[in-house]
């Protein structure tokens, strides 16, 4: 393992914030461009113990039935056991986080629900990296899953080509709903606590394949520079990876089947940000903005006890294959399992 924890630059907390709200920013005007009716509705608050953010929300758009893009500067004395569990070192110091993090419910339920969330954080003498964007259909396509891979892979890449090996495993393994035994969606890339030690998967399953790749690869080379540029290129890359998925599919017409299959699959989305999501676990235990924190959930929803899928229907191709991780970009199989549901293109 490489050992010097170089110390960040003067104005790391300047870059980091300055990088943080230009992407909320950028991400905001596109998708207004898109949604063509929606406007995001900005609320700046402060936080007692330090640090305020900027929540914006869009609501009852011609696309998005709700979604915001938050961003945060927070800071304390002590970290919550959410981080201290993973970063022990980091125990007594003050403590410095900014991030930038958004969650889209979009109406049509051909349209996929999409996450993003970067972030840096500062504790003393540690310091680290986190993110990732995963994308979440209610209504499948490969198409739509190749190309959010496709386009966040090619930003991992432009910085080393052992970034997506490892954050793409990784995102299927933090995006588990672990009583579910189902993905959250088709994933994308997730890491976090990257720093300079180059070890890449700091995960708590060591037996997993993120783990096995983050082994084979073993540690890299990582500087404070490296890892904003790895942030820079996959923070910009979030809209070219989606606005075209949500573009393509915003006319397709839909019925109240459809509808009500992605108000249940909803009820996913809520089961994880509830029960597994650190960034809401961390939120709550640092006296953040709750309703900024809630902001990812969806605005409708439902449960139904002991929901059954129509074996062979396009609902059930969801459940059997697009809740389950795959290699997106080089399985071939996977075209002739999506195409007797209309589901390549």
């Amino acid at each position: 393992m490489l050992q010097a924890l170089e110390a960040p630059p003067v104005n790391s907390r300047q870059r980091a914030r300055e990088l943080l709200m230009g992407l909320q920013d950028s991400i905001c005007s596109g998708l207004e461009q898109l949604d063509g009716e929606g406007r995001f509705l900005e609320e700046s608050w402060e936080r007692p113990e330090g640090g305020g953010g900027r929540s914006r929300v869009i609501k009852a758009g011609r696309v998005f039935e709700q979604g915001g893009v938050n961003f945060s500067e927070v800071q304390g004395s002590e970290l919550p056991p959410s981080i201290l569990s993973q970063r022990p070192e980091a125990k007594g110091h003050p403590w410095f986080a900014t991030g930038t993090s958004m969650v889209l419910h979009p109406r049509n339920p051909y349209i996929p629900t999409v996450h993003l969330n970067y972030r840096y954080f500062e504790a003393g003498p540690v310091w680290w990296f986190g993110g990732g964007a995963d994308l979440t259909p209610y209504y499948p396509f490969l198409e739509d899953a190749q190309h959010f891979h496709r386009t966040l892979k090619a930003a991992c890449d432009s910085v080393n080509p052992a970034y997506y090996q490892v954050f793409k495993p990784w995102c299927d393994e933090y995006f588990f709903l672990k009583h579910r035994g189902e993905t959250r969606g088709v994933g994308g890339i997730f890491y976090d606590y990257q720093d300079p030690g180059g070890v890449l998967y700091k995960g708590p399953d060591q037996a997993g394949p993120a783990a096995a790749e983050s082994e084979r690869i073993g540690p890299i080379g990582q500087s404070w520079e490296q890892l904003f540029q790895l942030a820079t290129a996959c923070g910009n890359a979030f809209l070219p990876s989606y606005l075209p998925i949500a573009e393509k599919r915003q006319h397709t017409a839909y019925g109240e089947r459809e509808r009500q299959f992605q108000l249940y699959r909803r009820g996913r989305y809520v089961e994880f940000n509830l029960v597994f999501d650190r960034g809401t676990i961390f939120g709550l235990q640092t006296n953040g903005r709750t309703e900024s924190i809630l902001m990812s959930l969806p605005p409708l929803v439902r449960w139904e006890y002991g929901y059954q899928v129509e074996p062979g229907s396009r609902e059930a191709l969801l459940t059997d294959v697009f809740t389950r991780p795959q290699h997106w970009l080089q399985d071939a199989s996977l075209s002739e399992r999506c195409a007797p549901h209309q589901a390549v293109g």
